[in-house]
């Protein structure tokens, strides 16, 4: 395999460009409709992916949520690293947003939700007791990028499936309501990604938790990234994993997965687009460790 240039040229990259840099056309319409719903609801709950926050973050969302209550949800919080997952809660807090880690999987995280939600709507329900109007249910939307687990969680958060679910993205087609109970409706929405990546470490962010489509990536290329990541952040991970140092080329890291693993074609030949499924595949799924790979900056 002959090397790629360093990320942002490399072959990974610019196959991300290729599709991801315009607005795919289920997308263009599901910002249009978000943009429609919005009237109709009084909260918007985000979610984001613990391990990767900044890069699930939409700034569409900022855009077409200007003042209404929000609240955020780190979502696979059981997969990011847990003093990260603190320092987070606390960056979103000190920005006075209404925040929680959670695992969407496990219902006892659910609970702590609707409190935050009558605390994130509180003056507009202030609001309505004034005018006479009582037992009106607070109306949110859910919103996030593709794959980040909103499906998952509205199921887990109503306790039955109300939503499709599914371990790649762009599941959600289309805008239901679901109402949880007599104080609370949900609307769930397409996952939308941005028009364009100001930042190419975004891009490649997303590429590493499976919110774009693996088939259009290079996934050696990609895997090989990740490696480089770990080897900043988590030195240790591959290691207790695979018993293999990353305090070596990327190349040969991926070269010594394959071996360890048995990822051989015919001839014995390695076969690395194998080892490189398998490498994000334990990373997707924590089995490399709790592993966050962005960290929050002090806000101003």
């Amino acid at each position: 395999m002959v090397p790629g240039p360093p990320w942002g040229v490399g072959h990974g990259i610019r196959e991300i460009e290729m599709n991801y840099q315009w607005y795919p056309g289920h997308m263009t319409k599901a910002r249009r409709m978000m943009q429609e719903d919005i009237k109709l609801i009084d909260l918007i709950i985000e979610l984001l992916d613990a391990r990767v926050p900044l890069s699930t973050r939409n700034p569409d969302i900022d855009e077409l949520g200007r003042g209404k209550s929000r609240i955020v949800l780190l979502n696979k919080a059981d997969l990011a690293d847990p003093e990260c997952n603190r320092q987070w809660l606390n960056y979103f807090q000190a920005k006075g947003v209404h925040v929680l880690e959670i695992n969407s999987r496990e219902r006892t995280d659910m609970k702590a939700i609707v409190p935050l939600v009558q605390k994130a709507c509180a003056e507009k329900i202030a609001r309505d007791r004034k005018r006479g109007i009582v037992n009106r249910p607070v109306r949110a939307m859910v919103v996030g990028i593709p794959n980040v687990g909103k499906s998952t969680f509205i199921n887990s958060f109503a306790g039955r499936a109300c939503a499709k679910t599914g371990n790649r993205p762009g599941v959600t087609k289309g805008k239901q309501w679901i109402r949880l109970n007599k104080s609370l409706e949900l609307l769930d929405t397409p996952g939308i990604l941005w028009p364009k990546f100001e930042d190419q470490q975004v891009g490649m962010h997303l590429a590493f938790i499976g919110s774009m489509n693996d088939e259009i990536i290079v996934m050696e290329e990609l895997a090989m990234e990740l490696l480089t990541c770990l080897g900043q952040l988590y030195p240790d991970a591959v290691a207790q994993r695979y018993g293999i140092s990353v305090r070596q080329d990327t190349a040969v890291v991926l070269e010594e997965i394959a071996r360890c693993r048995g990822c051989l074609l015919k001839g014995e030949n390695l076969d690395l687009k194998k080892a490189a499924d398998l490498l994000l595949d334990d990373f997707r799924s924590g089995r490399l460790g709790r592993i966050t790979l962005e960290r929050p900056e002090k806000p101003e």
